[in-house]
């Protein structure tokens, strides 16, 4: 099953509100403005994930805030990497079924391999998330997408799978699109490898089922990402974008219903666009243009979140009221007296806005996530 998310875009004083919106955009105009003074005349296959301005919160194995993460580059041909979220509810602390380290200060790490047959564990659903950055700028292990990614682990009790995809315009268009489709295809690799895991030769040469087999290489080194093969179960999947990476998780969702599986300033198009096909009705830049495929009716149940003073508010409520016309599942979630990104920048991160938003996407996931069927599950 394959859902998505898209964050178009706290008590706060309308005015501070405003303010920090002022202040985000000629931020942003800023970063803009030094790329376009030093133009990439040639695109670069591998490409960067982060720029050196953002601030980074470095992975911890530890369950830091009740979520343990690390950072995987899969792609030896570019910069695509990942960061997974796993929170600590899949954990039993019972050193007798699992394994475990501990650090010099005593601190619980997660080893992360499989739990030894016949004991309990908990497979949870698997939400891939895009950031946003207008395509140019911010990265998946950010001090801020780490917040935001660990707060969505921990209500919607989920594994989070943050995509680091690659950035413009040192990588331009269809770039960014094609990592996230190549994240959406690793969880499907390693699902089957989880899967054929289980079913290992006796050695008589009858197979059998093992929960805590796992396929080797030739190094002797699990092939299926652990954490993962453990807990995971992709049958589950949800895409999750804010911004720019909405348009991404968009596209994830188009190629996947393809494949039988179920306005940010101008300038930053013609950083991420072809220059030669500079065009804001691009496929990737306007997701309701004539005849894209596939029809509308095929995609999966759509959560859209909108911010009222977000400057590209109109065109995701357009794409919100066109999937409900085509009776998709497809709610719609204003936020009054907020901002673009209102929910996963980090000054706003401990608004009561930005908190009910998680609230709400948590509530819409369990929806459809539920193990017992299409109900909420608490």
């Amino acid at each position: 099953m394959l859902f998505t998310i898209l964050l178009f875009s706290s008590k706060m004083p309308s005015l501070a509100v405003k303010l920090y919106s002022i202040f985000f955009k000629f931020q942003q105009r800023y970063m803009l403005h030094n790329l376009t003074q030093n133009p990439v005349h040639a695109v670069d296959p591998f490409g960067i994930t982060s720029r050196r301005e953002e601030s980074t919160a470095a992975s911890n194995p530890s369950f830091y805030e009740g979520v343990a993460t690390k950072d995987i580059h899969i792609d030896p041909f570019s910069s695509l990497c990942i960061r997974i979220f796993l929170p600590a509810t899949v954990v039993n602390f019972d050193p007798t079924t699992i394994i475990e380290d501990k650090s010099k200060d005593g601190a619980f790490i997660y080893s992360g391999y499989s739990p030894q047959a016949g004991t309990k564990h908990k497979k949870l659903p698997v939400v891939l998330q895009f950031h946003g950055g207008a395509f140019v700028g911010g990265s998946n292990d950010s001090v801020r997408n780490d917040a935001f990614c660990r707060r969505i682990a921990n209500l919607c009790d989920v594994i989070v799978v943050a995509v680091g995809y690659r950035l413009a315009p040192e990588s331009r268009y269809p770039a960014a699109f094609d990592d996230g489709l190549k994240v959406l295809n690793w969880l499907a690799k390693e699902a089957n490898l989880a899967e054929c895991g289980k079913w290992m030769g006796n050695g008589n040469g009858n197979g059998r089922r093992r929960a805590d087999a796992h396929v080797f290489d030739g190094f002797g080194a699990s092939m299926a990402e652990p954490w993962l093969a453990a807990h995971g179960d992709p049958s589950r999947c949800v895409l999750l974008g804010v911004s720019s990476g909405a348009n991404i998780a968009d596209y994830v969702a188009r190629k996947a219903v393809e494949a039988g599986k179920l306005l940010d300033p101008v300038k930053t198009w013609k950083l991420f666009l072809p220059e030669e096909k500079f065009d804001l009705d691009h496929p990737a830049a306007n997701p309701l243009i004539p005849g894209r495929e596939p029809p509308l009716k095929f995609m999966p149940p759509t959560l859209t979140v909108v911010a009222e003073q977000d400057w590209m508010r109109d065109r995701a409520i357009a794409y919100s009221e066109e999937l409900r016309r085509a009776n998709i599942d497809a709610p719609l979630l204003e936020y009054k007296d907020a901002v673009h990104e209102f929910a996963t920048l980090d000054v706003l991160l401990q608004t009561p806005q930005a908190q009910a938003c998680a609230e709400d996407i948590a509530i819409w996931v369990k929806k459809y996530i539920s193990l017992r069927g299409h109900e909420f599950s608490y």
